[in-house]
């Protein structure tokens, strides 16, 4: 028998002739699918058509009065519809735009807001150029387009170890400490300049540290740098301003924490500073002793002319009182001289009106001169 080139006219292939003997609805092909080789491996499908009683039956191929011919359009229909294979490619093709689309879609909402710290900036990079700066809080950014490089605007605080001379020419080991801050107005700037905090410690702060250090200690010798570190302090301070001048930074605080001198002469000055430490606490004695012997004339003088005031007041108080006495004894001899009666009345003043127990006369003594 001749082989033709598809199986039927609905579907054009091969696979198509099985799905047609599945189909529950009675229809037949254009043309015979059955007389085809057997190299071409389609088996051969009974067509079905409805009987009278409204049931289907499947024809025998070799009953072409049985066939049923299929409309044109049942036929584009059916050849429109998908299969159950091709639904389930495009299931799981659905399924796999899901899932890749899922993660973008969070990865870009997750990279769309930035929060910064309080104490610190952030730098907006836009594709690794800085284009902006940002203050604490919350803020939304382009997502993978935009990074924040955050810049810390709180007081910072540097510790450089160095070795230095003194001013008479003395090797020591110093260890110098500074405060700094950056101005949150140029943040911005130094990240430009120096891409971060770190770097800029590395090429400009550390450097110039030690040098205005070095500087400093030079003007002072050993012995006035171990009494007194302040004066070397207030240097470091001028060195390092003039130094950072140009720098969007603020320069605070610096301190000489530790100063090791070489061991012999670290023991001539500890014994220089024993007999300095000597003399002082004698002259504090004698200092002591005078301000006791001062404070003894003191109180002898003190008491001395406590003594001559209170002398001062007796005689005084003496004085009045004999002045007074004179005076009423000049006062009651003028009285007397005027009225010899003056008695008898200070007597009348005197008398209680109680009269003597004892009389030591027998004679008759008046007590009141009624006349």
């Amino acid at each position: 028998m001749p082989s033709t080139a598809a199986c039927c006219a609905i579907c054009g292939r091969v696979a198509a002739c099985r799905s047609i003997r599945s189909r529950p609805r009675a229809w037949t092909v254009s043309k015979p699918c059955w007389p085809l080789s057997t190299s071409a491996g389609c088996p051969p499908a009974p067509t079905r058509s409805s009987s009278p009683g409204g049931h289907s039956r499947a024809s025998p191929p070799g009953n072409p009065e049985r066939r049923e011919r299929t409309s044109p359009t049942m036929a584009q229909d059916r050849k429109a519809r998908p299969g159950p294979f091709a639904r389930i490619g495009q299931l799981w093709v659905r399924c796999g735009v899901t899932w890749i689309l899922a993660p973008v879609l969070v990865v870009l909402a997750g990279t769309g807001f930035t929060i910064v710290e309080e104490g610190h900036v952030g730098i907006v990079k836009r594709w690794g150029k800085a284009v902006a700066q940002l203050d604490p809080g919350f803020h939304f950014i382009v997502p993978l387009a935009d990074s924040i490089e955050k810049i810390e605007v709180r007081q910072r605080r540097n510790v450089e170890e160095l070795r230095a001379a003194t001013g008479n020419q003395l090797p020591i080991t110093a260890s110098v400490s500074i405060n700094w801050t950056v101005n949150r107005e140029s943040a911005m700037d130094l990240f430009i300049a120096y891409g971060g905090l770190d770097q800029f410690e590395t090429r400009i702060l550390d450097p110039k540290l030690r040098s205005a250090a070095k500087a400093a200690l030079a003007k002072f010798p050993a012995d006035r740098l171990i009494r007194n570190r302040q004066d070397a302090v207030a240097a470091i301070m001028a060195n390092m301003t003039a130094a950072l001048e140009p720098f969007p930074v603020t320069i605070n605080s610096p301190q000489i924490e530790t100063i090791e001198l070489p061991p012999r002469y670290a023991e001539a000055v500890l014994e220089k500073e024993r007999s300095r430490e000597n003399a002082e606490r004698e002259k504090h004695a004698l200092e002591r002793q005078r301000l006791n012997a001062l404070q003894a004339v003191n109180s002898a003088e003190a008491n001395a002319r406590a003594k001559r005031i209170q002398a001062e007041a007796e005689a005084f108080r003496v004085t009045t009182e004999a002045a007074a006495e004179a005076e009423a004894i000049r006062l009651v001899s003028e009285e007397l001289a005027r009225s010899p009666r003056y008695i008898e009345l200070a007597r009348t003043k005197r008398w209680n009106g109680v009269l003597p127990t004892t009389m030591l006369d027998a004679g008759a003594t008046p007590l009141l001169s009624l006349k």
